[in-house]
């Protein structure tokens, strides 16, 4: 049953073949058998057996949707009322929200059927789940190796077939690159399609919820309950609601597809090179055609986006002082001393990194010539997609420079860690959809992600080229030895 996809599980919960507390007591089983992973934080079967009896109760009434009885987890960035919420953060250790994200409600009412809690890099900083206070996640694929981050968590999940979907946020690329170290299917939409409401906030003008999967397909299918206006979040985009769907049986005939000179160029490693290029080339089989185009400030988005990154991350996290909710340290003078501590012993090394970036580029003198001057240039890098847009009807390329790394390998470089988002930042920065397909293996047998990339609100025509790429491989349905 674990193999099967979620429009498949939906089909065979909506036939009665299995109930939603069988599924679910058979995805509790497989999540205990691979806690090795560590992707699960908290786990709380109670609660997940009386969401599944629920689904079976609105099965039985005839009032289901295609999701309803079809478990999913969520990144430990979503709050949730009956699973802790700690951002993987000792700062948050125990928490307890008194309301869910609007995501996570949303799926709820489509009946989706929660797991429990993922584990991530702490507040969502950082390429490869290193900076987790809970713990490194195990990549499924080859245990040595990074699942990539910040949705490590969700990413091996989805991989080691011990969660059929999982809620994720991109950032700077972390849905995309850990979909493409561990083999599966991740998409962020464009911003503000996705609610932020409950989403714990590290960069609020570029944080964005999606989901990871095993298919696009699966993708199209949970946006459709998952997507949606939220007047509590101020930067929801009020837009009618679409089927996700209903681009998937279009075919690749005359699509123009855009590979950005700037995605090829020095750093990339040969075989992640290969596996992209053989992608492209299935689509020319399929009758797309490839188009030259040029992304020229492309290259700006690393240092732009640790500008401005770093600057928001320097204002959110500044909630979390000891005084309201969250640590507090146990020893101190005066309430200085106290905020001091908590903060210095709540937060890890890679979030305590970013404060201090932000509150540097931020501070008097220098926020007209990092922060305004990295707004600017954002500005450029997004009219730069647009004019690459006239040309083309979907930009391919890498998603990363090279397979997962492994663990320790670049901890000790921030500089070369932050390279990781080389190709995924610039759509970031833009706020365009994007994401992450299985398209083959690169060395020691570690997966490689094909990116692909559309225009505003184009989610559906992404979701459909997809599609067609995996209607003609077998990459996703791929599992690694042992699961």
């Amino acid at each position: 049953m674990f193999e099967k996809s979620v429009a498949e599980l939906g089909r065979v919960l909506s036939a009665k073949q299995i109930s939603a507390v069988e599924l679910a007591k058979l995805y509790l089983a497989r999540i205990d058998r691979h806690k090795d992973l560590n992707a699960f934080l908290d786990v709380r079967p109670e609660v997940t057996l009386a969401q599944a009896r629920a689904a079976d109760a609105r099965i039985a009434r005839g009032d289901a949707t295609p999701l309803t009885g079809v478990p999913i987890a969520h990144k430990d960035i979503f709050v949730t009322r009956d699973f802790a919420s700690t951002a993987s953060s000792r700062m948050l250790r125990g928490y307890m929200s008194p309301f869910d994200a609007t995501v996570v409600e949303k799926l709820g009412l489509a009946g989706m059927v929660s797991l429990g809690k993922l584990n991530c890099d702490e507040f969502a900083m950082g390429s490869s789940n290193e900076n987790s206070y809970y713990g490194n996640v195990l990549n499924p694929w080859d245990k040595t190796a990074v699942p990539g981050g910040s949705s490590g968590g969700s990413a091996a999940a989805v991989a080691a077939r011990i969660a059929p979907a999982a809620t994720a946020t991109d950032t700077g690329g972390s849905i995309r690159e850990p979909a493409a170290f561990s083999g599966i299917t991740g998409i962020k939409p464009t911003y503000g399609r996705a609610s932020r409401w409950g989403m714990i906030a590290f960069a609020s003008s570029l944080d964005q919820a999606g989901i990871m999967t095993n298919s696009a397909q699966d993708a199209a299918l949970i946006f459709n309950g998952m997507l949606g206006f939220d007047p509590k979040d101020s930067t929801s985009v009020d837009r009618a609601g679409e089927d996700y769907t209903r681009d998937l049986q279009r075919d690749a005939k005359g699509l123009r597809i855009g590979v950005p000179k700037e995605f090829f160029g020095e750093g990339l490693q040969p075989d992640v090179e290969k596996a992209v290029r053989e992608a492209l080339d299935e689509y020319v089989r399929q009758g797309a055609v490839l188009v030259d185009i040029s992304l020229p400030n492309a290259a700006l988005g690393i240092p732009v986006y640790y500008v401005i990154a770093p600057a928001e991350c320097s204002s959110n996290l500044s909630r979390f002082d000891g005084v309201r909710y969250g640590h507090r340290a146990e020893k101190y003078g005066d309430i200085d001393d106290m905020i001091k501590k908590s903060r210095a012993e709540g937060f890890g090394p890679e979030p305590r990194r970013r404060i201090l970036i932000g509150a540097y580029v931020l501070s008097h003198g220098y926020y007209d010539a990092y922060y305004i001057q990295a707004q600017k240039v954002r500005r450029i890098i997004a009219d730069e997609f647009q004019q690459a847009f006239r040309q083309c009807d979907i930009i391919a390329g890498p998603v990363t420079t090279s397979v997962a790394f492994g663990f320790g390998e670049k901890a000790a470089d921030p500089v070369a860690m932050y390279l990781s988002d080389l190709y995924t930042i610039p759509g970031s920065l833009a706020g365009i959809p994007g994401m992450s397909i299985p398209c083959g293996f690169g060395a020691k047998n570690r997966p490689v992600g094909l990116q692909l990339m559309a225009n505003y609100f184009e989610e559906a025509k992404l979701l459909g080229v997809a599609h067609r790429y995996q209607q003609a491989t077998d990459w996703h349905r791929r599992m690694p030895a042992g699961i």
